[in-house]
Parts: structure tokens; sequence; C-alpha cells
């Protein structure tokens, strides 16, 4: 018997975006129930920072610091609102200038502490792998 076909991947590119309180932003899209990383799909031929900063602006009508997002690892998860695929994150933190605003299909944007999460309906990529990071003083920064 032969392994099954792996899932297919979607590339995304997200951001770890914290307050100075130490609370993680989180965005939940029109028609869905998980929370999930601000970002979005990374366009064929397309930078993982260009479009982080498309995204962001669309999305959240935020714009990325001048200064290069510092880019924290590449991580794997089921994908939350695509049954039967993965995603596959590169993920950065972000510094933002101004305020964040639900734009595109962008429903809500929520401040959470990365500690108390019960009761939270998380996507597997930041309910595994993001908030564990955020969790650390200082996230560790890929090599």
């Amino acid at each position: 018997m032969s392994d099954p076909s792996p899932l297919p991947i979607i590339r995304i590119a997200a951001a770890l975006i914290t307050d100075s309180a130490g609370r993680v932003a989180l965005v939940r899209k029109r028609g869905t129930r998980a929370l999930i990383q601000p970002g979005g799909k990374i366009e064929p031929g397309e930078a993982a920072t260009d479009a982080l900063r498309r995204e962001l602006m669309e999305e959240l009508g935020m714009l990325v610091l001048e200064v290069d997002p510092v880019y924290l690892g590449t991580f794997t998860a089921p994908a939350v609102h695509e049954a039967g695929r993965t995603v596959e994150a590169q993920l950065f933190r972000v510094d933002i200038s101004g305020p964040i605003t639900p734009a595109a299909e962008v429903e809500a944007v929520v401040w959470i502490d990365p500690f108390e999460t019960d009761g939270l309906d998380l996507a597997p990529l930041t309910r595994d792998q993001i908030l564990p990071l955020a969790r650390s003083p200082r996230p560790v920064i890929a090599a």
C-alpha cells in the first residue's frame, strides 16, 4: 500500500504582532469561526515580505514600518478554513504604524493574552505553534 498524497499546501505570510502588554493581534475573516494570524496568501513570484505588507494594508489598513519584518521561521499546520489542505506560513514579527481597522474580508480584530486562550476558537497554526512562540519572553528568531 502506498502512502497517501500530501495535502495541498497554501503558502502564506503571517504576522506576529504584539502590543506593549504582550497581547497578540488575531483576526477573524467574514464567514469563518476561528481566529488566525493577520496576513495572507503569497502570490506566485511574490516575496513573503511583500505579500505580508500588501495583506496587512488591504485587510487591516496597517502600514508596516520601513524596517523589514523579522523572520521567525516557517511553520505548517492543517488549514482551518480550507478542509484537506495544509498551511505553510512564513512568520514575521512586525512593527506597525497607526491603528488596526478591519477591512476587506476581515470582520474582527482581537487582542488576546497568549497565556489565556481557553474557550477561544483558534486555528491550529495559531494555537499549536505561534502562540507558544509568543509566550516566550522574546520570540526566537530562526537561523
